[in-house]
């Protein structure tokens, strides 16, 4: 004989149900309960990526992944600007080298004639009205200018002529009058452009039985100026030797 459940009880039964507490024994179970809301809750919230299809082993691939390629990204980033920092290092080396490779260019260029050159120095003016004053004489006088640690020279006469004295260059006396400096014929009167320490220079010339000693007693008349400002702008063309090569580096052996 079935018993019909009258209203006042299913109110009494439901009201026990909502009224349900959990017990020890079911504490595992309303966890599980909650994390699978928690889950479809989120899973209705966010897009459908595929993750959540994802088994939890797989999920730990993806993550070890993940992991390993930041590692690699990061040691990426390590070498790029270690690479940088080379790289700003070189160039920094590479630029010092071209300034000093330039500078050295630019001495040799002066002390080789074939660039201009201003500085400090002393301006020697020699009258010669009787064109006694010969190659020899001409000659002196530079020798002392060099002696005097002059780095560059150069020498003007008639008819505007401007020649650049550099160690090869030959002083010969020419039979119709006046001085062949470096195969131009000068004439006088003489300029000679020294730059160097002045107060090296001017003493240097004036010295006892030294150069203008020389040319006074030729009959010419000289007179010498310091200047701030000399500037010396007589060029040479270079040349290439037709004997003389680079030699080779000496062996470190000495035995």
């Amino acid at each position: 004989m079935s018993t019909q459940t009258t209203p006042a009880q299913a109110r009494a039964r439901l009201r026990t149900t909502l009224s349900w507490r959990a017990r020890p024994g079911t504490t595992v179970t309303t966890v599980l309960f909650v994390l699978v809301g928690f889950v479809a809750a989120v899973q209705l919230a966010s897009p459908d990526d595929g993750l959540d299809r994802a088994s939890r082993t797989d999920l730990v691939q993806i993550l070890s992944s993940l992991d390993t390629r930041a590692a690699q990204l990061e040691e990426e980033v390590s070498q790029l600007e270690q690479t940088r920092a080379e790289l700003v290092a070189g160039a920094g080396t590479s630029e010092a080298a071209r300034a000093e490779a330039e500078a050295r260019l630019q001495t040799l260029g002066i002390l080789a004639g074939t660039l201009a050159a201003e500085g400090p120095g002393v301006e020697l003016v020699v009258s010669d009205p009787a064109g006694t004053v010969d190659a020899s004489t001409m000659l002196s006088v530079v020798q002392e200018l060099r002696d005097a640690r002059a780095e560059a020279v150069q020498i003007e006469g008639s008819p505007d002529r401007s020649v650049r004295v550099v160690a090869s260059t030959a002083f010969v006396d020419v039979p119709t009058g006046g001085v062949s400096v470096g195969g131009v014929t000068l004439g006088p009167p003489y300029r000679v452009l020294a730059i160097g320490d002045p107060d090296t220079l001017g003493p240097a010339l004036r010295i006892p039985g030294g150069a203008v000693t020389s040319l006074e007693t030729s009959g010419a008349s000289v007179s010498i100026r310091d200047d701030s400002v000399v500037v010396v702008d007589a060029l040479l063309e270079p040349t290439t030797p037709s004997y003389a090569r680079p030699a080779p580096p000496e062996s470190s052996d000495t035995s």
